[in-house]
């Protein structure tokens, strides 16, 4: 994504307010330890994200350190891959919600949809949705291995339509990650999206700073109007944004 220009210290701080609450902190990192799980969840609590994002292994420990707290405990299936077994994808979610998961982040088999399969795509999220019951359910379209806002759109309506509580732009681990072309895409999706439940956007991979959360909550506030981004309905998936808000923030918080 192309970097914006810096903020003026008032909108910066602004934005930082408004974005604390909708991260889901994240540590994806393939040789991530407990000790850095923990300490993940413990600058969640002391900030008050939303939720944090760690891989399956780690969800009942960080349920324990997260106890009393109202941060939510995400994890990933299917991931970073987006194969196409669905039993396997249906097996890692059932272990994740008996660990403690909360919110599920399933990687759509997108090269499956690429190749004109999109109901193989369609079964296994269809098939999560089942297992997953109340807990949030996200899907992955890796929007940067997509080619075009055609086939993001698509691939949008195709996972709402099969039970997607949120749409996800990323796993972060292919070279193009989160756009702002993208979010735009699939908020368009969400606001003509006509079934009876709420659902949201969760935009990952790539943000750093205030200035790349301002260019998506501009979007959503644009698009879907400046109510509509909140927790329910909207998050920024990073690890590092957090540095950021913090360092505009300061004291001020």
């Amino acid at each position: 994504m192309k970097q914006a220009d810096p903020l003026h210290p008032s909108d910066a701080a602004r934005i930082a307010r408004r974005a604390l609450p909708l991260l889901d902190l994240t540590d994806l990192i393939e040789t991530c330890t407990s000790d850095a799980v923990e300490a993940l969840c413990a600058r969640a609590r002391t900030n008050a994200v939303a939720a944090v994002c760690v891989w399956p292994r780690f969800v009942a420990l960080a349920g324990r350190v997260l106890a009393g707290s109202d941060v939510r405990i995400a994890t990933v299936v299917n991931f970073p891959d987006g194969a196409d077994d669905t039993a396997a994808a249906v097996a890692e979610t059932r272990a994740a919600i008996a660990d403690g998961a909360d919110e599920i982040d399933l990687v759509l088999p997108y090269r499956a949809f690429l190749n004109g399969e999109a109901a193989t795509a369609r079964t296994m999220v269809m098939a999560v949705r089942e297992v997953c019951h109340d807990r949030l359910l996200k899907v992955i379209l890796e929007t940067g291995m997509l080619p075009d806002t055609t086939m993001i759109t698509q691939a949008s309506r195709l996972s709402l339509e099969a039970g997607a509580d949120f749409i996800k732009t990323s796993t972060g681990k292919t070279p193009i990650s989160a756009t702002p072309e993208a979010a735009e895409a699939m908020l368009t999706v969400i606001r003509e999206w006509g079934g009876a439940r709420t659902v949201g956007l969760k935009v990952s991979g790539g943000l750093r700073r205030v200035e790349d959360a301002a260019t998506y909550l501009a979007a959503a506030d644009r698009i879907m109007g400046p109510d509509w981004a909140r927790s329910a309905t909207f998050r920024l998936g990073a690890s590092s944004l957090l540095d950021d808000l913090i360092r505009v923030l300061g004291s001020d918080r």
